[in-house]
């Protein structure tokens, strides 16, 4: 979740937090949980209170100020069998009577006997959380959609609540085909134009908005939607991103967490070039897997070993930079496009047939199914990019963390990323520039995260999760005071939804039962 060419990589918790794949839609888990003490900590009692009506009285403290904004209703609509609404907030938390935006609602109502309201978000940072709520019943299993009305969010600066802006699509096509390891003087010169040419068009487009999508203030939105929910203690299942989102929210409001999930955690405190090494090493991790699957499989197509595999792979890459691939479409599949067409899959082990697919069709000189992979990672359909997740990504990762360095500082770093991760070590070392133009500067103060007096956090982590290594989610369940820690063994990104019969009936106890499951637990 690092910065602009390597950001691209996580934000897409969105395809896989909770089984939505590439046109396949995994089995949920089981469905058969049973209602259970409605009295134990984060629970609220069963309610037959629908949704989107007034909230009660006592919904906790109100900042001072912004009595109007925790106040308000919400004018909810029909949009579909769902119900779409919008919250008022302020631009800028301290100056609340300034100007205000508008924050994007999608419900999906409980089909049962209701216990409350659980916001949602997928993960990135810039992806729409109304999308779940639309695709609510391929992300939760029926256990959590009958008790819960499933309130996904757009972001402030994302999807359609108030959106960063950037450049044009055809900009964007560019800078995703663009090489992401320049190797010489022209591409560097190219990566560098480019770079500046994104935070030029980002501060022209968006102008003060681009200050004020940081994570704290999006978790101060959400305090307000909780209130405006009628929740005294919130519900919430973040994947991805959505991980460190949740972990702000119980540093800044400890006594307003309800039944928390925090799937696919990462570790809040890691500086951005450790953080960016130990996403380097997640991939390496996550590709050797499908690749010792292919190997032991047998006849792999990529080679007999999985060295002879990555040297496949290596000069397949190597061939694209040199002439990009053919397409059925009217763009070819350049080096970036490449790049991205491999790294999705890498995700959830129910797409490795479609990575299996992509690369045997580009050995063959055929690009189609690897550029459809990148056009599916970037939110691109019919020609164009259905939301600005690639630009809004930048912009928040910036704001909450600015480290960068220049161009001319990135071969200082290669050795350490290639040891890292030999395959895509040197992509993820150019991933450090991504923030040195940026024009924006957050008003927020740094904070530390530890959550002391939130009721307990559950914090899931997948041992061979790319996107945020295991190792995040064993860091964050230490910094949250009442954290505990349930671990999934197994591949791709996030733990829920995946399968895991263990880990899904862990998740139903806690938020319908308001059972902890014991920390450490292994699944």
């Amino acid at each position: 979740m690092k910065k602009w060419i390597v950001a691209i990589i996580v934000i897409w918790a969105l395809v896989i937090a909770a089984g939505v794949t590439v046109g396949v839609v995994l089995v949920t888990g089981d469905d058969d949980e049973d209602a259970g003490d409605e009295s134990s900590p984060g629970s609220e009692s069963t309610s037959e209170t629908a949704p989107g009506t007034s909230p009660p009285a006592d919904t906790g403290a109100v900042p001072p100020g912004l009595e109007s904004f925790y106040g308000q209703e919400v004018a909810w609509e029909a949009c579909g069998a769902n119900q779409c609404g919008t919250l008022e907030v302020p631009l800028d938390y301290a100056e609340p009577d300034g100007e205000s935006i508008e924050i994007a609602l999608e419900m999906a109502p409980a089909t049962g006997e209701r216990i409350g309201s659980m916001v949602v978000n997928p993960g990135g940072p810039g992806a729409p959380g109304t999308d779940v709520a639309a695709q609510a019943d391929a992300y939760f299993a029926p256990a959590l959609l009958e008790r819960y009305d499933i309130v996904g969010f757009d972001p402030r600066g994302t999807g359609d609540s108030s959106p960063v802006d950037c450049v044009t699509d055809s900009e964007l096509d560019a800078y995703v085909a663009g090489d992401p390891d320049p190797d010489n003087r022209r591409e560097v010169r190219d990566f560098v134009e480019t770079q500046e040419s994104f935070w030029a068009g980002c501060e022209e487009k968006s102008g003060d908005l681009g200050s004020h999508v940081s994570t704290i203030e999006v978790a101060r939105d959400m305090d307000v939607l909780r209130a405006v929910l009628g929740e005294e203690k919130l519900p919430y299942f973040g994947f991805s991103y959505g991980t460190r989102l949740g972990a702000t929210y119980a540093e800044l409001f400890p006594d307003n967490v309800g039944r928390f999930v925090l799937d696919g955690a990462v570790d809040p405190s890691l500086p951005t070039l450790e953080g960016s090494l130990s996403q380097a090493e997640g991939f390496e991790t996550a590709l050797r897997a499908y690749l010792e699957n292919c190997v032991d499989d047998g006849d792999c197509f990529l080679g007999d070993t999985v060295d002879e595999s990555l040297q496949t792979i290596d000069d397949l890459l190597a061939e694209i930079e040199s002439e990009p691939l053919p397409t059925d479409e009217d763009r070819d599949l350049a080096i970036g496009n490449a790049f991205y067409g491999i790294v999705l899959p890498l995700y959830s082990e129910t797409n490795w047939p479609l990575l299996d697919q992509g690369l045997q069709e580009a050995l063959d000189g055929k690009g189609d199914t690897l550029l459809f992979l990148s056009d599916f990672y970037g939110s691109r359909e019919g020609g164009e990019y259905v939301d600005n997740s690639l630009e809004a990504i930048s912009v928040i990762n910036c704001l909450d963390d600015p480290w960068s360095i220049s161009a001319e500082e990135v071969p200082d770093y290669y050795d350490e990323f290639e040891e890292a991760s030999p395959t895509f070590g040197r992509v993820f070392a150019w991933g450090l520039v991504g923030c040195h133009d940026t024009p924006f500067e957050t008003t927020e103060p740094e904070i530390e995260i530890d959550g002391s007096g939130a009721d307990p956090i559950v914090v899931i982590g997948t041992t061979r999760d790319p996107a945020t290594p295991y190792e995040e989610a064993v860091a964050m369940a230490e910094q949250l005071e009442s954290a505990v820690l349930l671990s999934r063994d197994g591949d791709g990104h996030t733990a829920y939804n995946k399968g895991n019969a263990c880990i899904d009936d862990a998740v139903h106890s806690y938020f319908i039962d308001g059972t902890v499951p014991a920390d450490g637990k292994e699944c």
